[in-house]
């Protein structure tokens, strides 16, 4: 059996160090340990976009580690983000990442899943541009990546739609 423990929470004033925590285990790629302090932050301030978008980060960390449960939990923080430029281009870069990870992996069907998200990554990227900042050419950066990796990687290819046809008996 499962024990649960009831989580303790945070303080409203250790939120600014609990910040820097969770980019120090991002960097030490530690990332269910950044996961975990920015639920604790979350908690106390459940709007915090800095934090939100560090959790995006931090779940598609776990990919690489082949942790695929986690974009679920990736598409619901995403909808959290409230400015629609950074919206678009952490969901790209959500998508792009997920790319990366199916491009890991030696399974069947997994090479379009991969072209796949690659593509949905472009198309937020795309997305991102057309509202961007100023002098903000990141979306377009990231863009131009996944287009590299489509091109480097030619076993990536769309899916083949071809129209079923049933066989009717005479």
């Amino acid at each position: 059996m499962t024990e649960k423990f009831q989580l303790k929470p945070i303080s409203r004033a250790a939120i600014p160090s609990a910040i820097q925590k969770a980019e120090r285990y991002r960097l030490l790629n530690e990332s269910w340990a950044a996961e975990s302090i920015c639920r604790d932050i979350l908690a106390i301030e459940p709007d915090n976009q800095q934090v939100i978008v560090m959790l995006v980060l931090a779940l598609t960390d776990q990919l690489a580690a082949g942790h695929g449960r986690v974009m679920h939990e990736v598409r619901a923080a995403l909808s959290r983000i409230t400015d629609p430029y950074q919206r678009a281009y952490y969901t790209g870069i959500a998508s792009e990442r997920h790319g990366q990870e199916l491009l890991r992996r030696v399974a069947m069907g997994s090479s379009t899943m991969a072209y796949n998200a690659f593509r949905e990554a472009m198309e937020w990227y795309e997305k991102a541009e057309a509202i961007r900042p100023p002098e903000n050419d990141d979306s377009i950066l990231r863009w131009n990546t996944c287009a590299r990796v489509l091109s480097r990687e030619s076993h990536l290819e769309p899916p083949v739609v071809t129209e079923y046809e049933p066989i009717l008996g005479e």
